[in-house]
């Protein structure tokens, strides 16, 4: 099966970094998957859910979507949607969502924007600066989702909805990518009701392939398998981590003071807590 998103030996590292974000990452997956990105806080997801977007210049890999360079001939029918967008100062301001869905384009696309519309539980009257951070998010999917995409690229957008209108979001996506052929790339840490969604599942720790997209069977003899799964590699991932800072790795956690001498932190701010 021929490969529609393609990453070759892609090693990413921010400025001013002192390690990759992504080291020697290579992923191939076809038309028509969807795969969820399994990884701690930091393992490098949103980063190259971003490379993928085209958000991050990068030289000496080979990243591809339809086989286009994603940074210099990004393709079309390619969303992403990430958590960043409900801090937007525009789309906090004092809009009304129909006015925000049309001035994106909604007016193109009404089927399935009135689709989604029924879906999210959207009134169309919400006034964007008045409205919670979930309903904030249900117009965000709505407005991302509303022209079919080809390519979609999901990061922790879930976080903010209810059960409900989670579980009917994820069904909606699972039928439009079987129906359409679409691929979906998703990052998560809620993993509840996700058993059947995945095609492929893939784990990432610190910035490298553990598993790369590897196909995921389910069924109801598998059911609650992918939370086992992902709180196993998980627990390894801390382990691992843990090693690391016995070797010399920076240690994260408390600071265990064996001196009992106060920080100088500590001691400057002694002199002005007023809580006593």
């Amino acid at each position: 099966m021929s490969s529609l998103v393609s990453v070759n030996n892609l090693t990413f590292s921010p400025q001013g970094a002192l390690e990759p974000a992504l080291d020697d990452v290579s992923l191939s997956l076809p038309k028509g998957s969807r795969t969820l990105l399994i990884g701690a806080n930091g393992a490098g997801k949103s980063t190259l859910l971003q490379i993928l977007a085209g958000k991050k210049l990068i030289k000496g890999a080979d990243v591809t979507i339809k086989g286009l360079d994603v940074f210099y001939q990004f393709p079309e029918g390619v969303t992403f949607l990430g958590t960043e967008w409900a801090m937007n100062p525009v789309v906090r301001s004092d809009i009304v969502v129909s006015h925000f869905l049309d001035s994106v384009g909604g007016y193109r696309c009404k089927e399935r924007r009135d689709l989604l519309l029924d879906l999210l539980d959207i009134d169309l009257d919400w006034h964007m600066h008045n409205i919670s951070d979930g309903e904030r998010r249900r117009v965000q999917l709505c407005m991302g989702l509303m022209a079919p995409w080809d390519v979609l690229l999901l990061d922790e957008v879930t976080v903010d909805l209810d059960v409900l209108v989670r579980h009917e979001l994820l069904e909606f996506l699972k039928r439009d990518s079987e129906a359409r052929g679409a691929t979906i790339i998703y990052a998560t840490h809620i993993f509840d009701g996700l058993n059947d969604f995945p095609t492929h599942i893939a784990h990432l720790r610190l910035g490298a392939f553990i598993q790369p997209p590897t196909p995921w069977n389910a069924g109801e003899e598998a059911q609650g398998r992918l939370y086992d799964t992902a709180l196993r590699w998980l627990t390894e991932d801390r382990a691992h981590r843990r090693q690391l800072e016995l070797d010399g790795r920076k240690t994260r956690g408390a600071r265990r003071d064996t001196t009992g001498v106060p920080s100088d932190s500590e001691t400057f701010y002694k002199k002005y807590d007023y809580s006593h």
